[in-house]
């Protein structure tokens, strides 16, 4: 008989009759409240566990009045503005929400702010620069016809994620909450009071669910209301006077605001993060993760669980870096958008479990006429599930307004269904591991380890047109039975893990996914030939390896057997033939798909096979270096298909076509994870139509399914 239980659903304080049967239909073991939502006190005794959302920063807009100089700040930059004359006047808030944001003319705008030339790159003078503050204009001496910007410090006076939900939701009375900064001495004393306080308060409350610790991710909204700059992974409001001089006491070196601002890119994911940046999310984690930790021993004092919120106010507090462990918390629970950030939450190690948040999130922006959240519900389990046969989280959930999901027609019986698997994967895998390749395979980026699961990302798990042919390739690679590790330049240059045989660097050029000035040093370079010489594979994905430099543009173009035409040789003539004739290209039944791709590669060299073409252009090929091979794509968006090309590509560049078989489904769209110690594997169909697929194991076909649409099914490998 199926358990029940690994289940949080949300309530509200008019839906106790709903949750309490929801409880009982779906054997719900814990119940949560939201953002604009209470819990109902006569749920406080129904038996499932209680969780709490709790805000640091937040919901105690009397004691931001009272403090203003210890609410949270952010470091923006005004648009870039060119000077016609010998002087320019820039008005600081001019495309900014000043319900969100207020300048802070607090602390001295000379120390902690910068006026930059932006034709020249240089910070102008202070002495020729002068803040009023009667009009917050900033007039700047200049250089007539260069282009100038403004840096300077703002106050959160609306929290982003509380405004966001209260557009979203079409909030009317609800006042704007402020964003406290935690860090600060006065405010950090009383923030841990009142948690004292709510913790003794509130003896049925078992999970304190911090949402989250003390810094947004950057969420900056324009005049209109409307989304201006959006980095998840963001530290531009992470900032303050009180903190930063802190940094250069720890640093040893004075801070500019460039450093956060970074030209105007305020050091979005892209970027290749610079030492002092580094620094600074090093001294931010430390600090970050010494306080978290403190929040979370109050919490355990009351004999109540801490859980953390992987959104929001979760900056210093990244998962995968060296500080995260000493913070003591018993979970992380976080958005689960798709397979990648499915993993981004599964794979975290130094708490005790790990729960997925899954979609839709009941707000009436999906729940509305025109909405289908039944459609998105099976799409995000599909893509979740195959990351989960890989990675199991502990725990799945729900939030936002239960009335609205209650009241969908169908939609409880698609969580139904959804819920009753997850618990089957729990049930049939207990106590085992899928099965794996032999070799590991490693993601190349300036990011690395930190970055674990979050390659070319904007914001959490969101389209972008730019990025959907990058962040496929970690999406295929989220449900592929191979261990997965993210390397960046410098474990390249310290010596490789031998156990990893297969290197993927994925990325436009000059952006920290490719690796933009990091290919000019040649110790990466050379150990990466030798790595592919010695039998290694690498495999490429859009623009790999790239800058110009000495006559070449991938700078491993011997290794991948194609460049980029950047205009430079034109004048030479380039003889490219396509065959598609390769293991890589076997049973598949599509047009490839390439994404955005690229449009000017070509094939170099003597040893390359070009497998698909656009015209003249190379599309996707193959290379042999040495005793080792590489293989490049144009682009790969995440598709079934595009799984199985992937799959096919690595198995190839590792010199184990065979070995591929051990656990394989022969049409693309099904996929299979093999648990041998149970004897068990599970085939699932990752599409809305029948399928039909023979399955492999250890090189011979075993038996073929009928599978329907969206079908799990669990076969014997005895």
């Amino acid at each position: 008989m199926q358990q029940g239980g690994r289940l949080t659903i949300p309530t509200e304080l008019d839906m106790v009759d709903e949750t309490l049967k929801l409880i009982s239909d779906l054997d719900a073991d814990a119940i949560r409240d939201c953002d604009g939502t209470e819990m109902p006190a006569e749920l406080q005794h129904c038996g499932a566990k209680i969780y709490a959302t709790y805000y640091t920063t937040r919901k105690d807009n009397d004691w931001a009045e009272k403090n203003p100089d210890e609410v949270q700040q952010e470091y923006l930059s005004t648009d870039r503005y060119t000077a016609d004359s010998e002087s320019l006047t820039i008005e600081l808030m001019k495309g900014f929400h000043t319900q969100q944001l207020k300048v802070n003319d607090l602390d001295d705008p000379k120390r902690w702010w910068e006026v930059m030339d932006r034709t020249s790159g240089e910070a102008v003078c202070i002495s020729d620069w002068e803040y009023n503050r009667d009009n917050g204009t900033v007039q700047i001496k200049t250089i007539p016809f260069h282009v100038y910007t403004v840096s300077f410090l703002a106050f959160l006076i609306w929290d982003p994620v509380h405004m966001y939900n209260f557009i979203t939701n079409d909030w009317k009375d609800d006042p704007h909450q402020c964003t406290l900064d935690v860090r600060q001495p006065k405010t950090q004393a009383h923030v841990k009071e009142k948690l004292k306080l709510f913790c003794q308060n509130h003896p049925e409350i078992n999970v304190i669910r911090f949402t989250t610790f003390f810094h947004q991710f950057t969420l900056t909204f324009d005049d209109h209301k409307r989304e201006k700059y959006v980095e998840w992974f963001g530290y531009s409001a992470s900032v303050s006077p009180y903190i930063l001089k802190q940094f250069e006491q720890w640093a040893g070196y004075p801070f500019r605001p460039e450093y956060i601002v970074d030209q105007g890119y305020f050091n979005s994911l892209f970027r290749v993060p610079s030492k002092q940046f580094r620094d600074f999310i090093e001294f931010q984690q430390i600090e970050v993760c010494k306080l978290a930790k403190e929040l979370v021993d109050i919490v355990h004092s009351y004999g109540k669980e801490a859980m953390m919120f992987l959104g929001d106010h979760w900056i210093g507090t990244e998962p995968y870096g060296k500080y995260f462990a000493s913070i003591g918390l018993d979970a992380v629970v976080g958005s689960v958008g798709s397979g990648v950030t499915m993993r981004m939450i599964s794979d975290i190690k130094g708490v005790k479990y790990t729960e997925g948040r899954l979609l839709p999130y009941f707000f009436p922006d999906v729940f509305c006429e025109g909405g289908d959240p039944i459609r998105e519900a099976q799409q995000n389990w599909l893509q979740a599930r195959r990351a989960i046969l890989r990675s199991p989280l502990d725990r799945i959930g729900y939030g936002g307004y239960l009335k609205l999901a209650t009241e969908w027609p169908g939609f409880i019986d698609t969580i139904k269904q959804v819920v009753s698997e997850f618990r089957e994967i729990h049930e049939k895998t207990a106590d085992s591991k899928s099965s794996t390749a032999s070799f590991k395979v490693a993601v190349l980026s300036s990011w690395g380890h930190v970055r674990s699961w979050m390659n070319n990302q904007v914001h959490h798990s969101i389209y972008h047109r730019e990025i959907y042919s990058y962040v496929g390739v970690i999406e295929c690679l989220s449900g592929m039975p191979l261990d997965v590790e993210f390397i960046d330049f410098d474990d390249v240059k310290n010596g490789l893990d031998p156990s990893i045989r297969v290197i993927i660097n994925a990325g436009d050029r000059d952006t920290s996914w490719s690796g933009a000035e990091y290919w000019l040093d040649e110790s990466v370079i050379t150990a990466l030939r030798k790595f592919v010489h010695d039998g290694g594979g690498f495999i490429g994905v859009g623009e790999p390896t790239a800058i110009q430099h000495q006559g070449a543009f991938f700078q491993l173009r011997d290794v991948l057997g194609v460049d980029e035409e950047v205009g430079f040789s034109l004048s030479t003539d380039k003889y490219n033939d396509c065959n598609p004739d390769h293991f890589i290209m076997r049973d598949l039944s599509e047009p490839l798909d390439f994404g955005e791709g690229q449009n000017r590669v070509y094939a170099y060299g003597e040893n390359y096979q070009i497998l698909a073409m656009d015209r003249e252009y190379t599309q996707m090929a193959v290379n042999s270096f040495g005793k080792g091979r590489s293989v490049y794509f144009a682009g790969l968006p995440y598709s079934p298909q595009n799984c199985r090309l992937l799959l096919r590509a690595i198995y190839y560049a590792a010199h184990q076509e065979e070995s591929m078989l051990e656990y394989f489904v022969t049409n693309p769209d099904t996929e299979i994870a093999a648990y041998e110690k149970n004897g068990l594997a599970a085939v699932i169909n990752n599409t809305d139509r029948m399928q039909k697929t023979s399955v492999i194991i250890h090189g011979r076909e075993e038996e073929t399914l009928d599978l329907k649409p969206r079908e799990m099914r669990w076969i014997s490998i005895h």
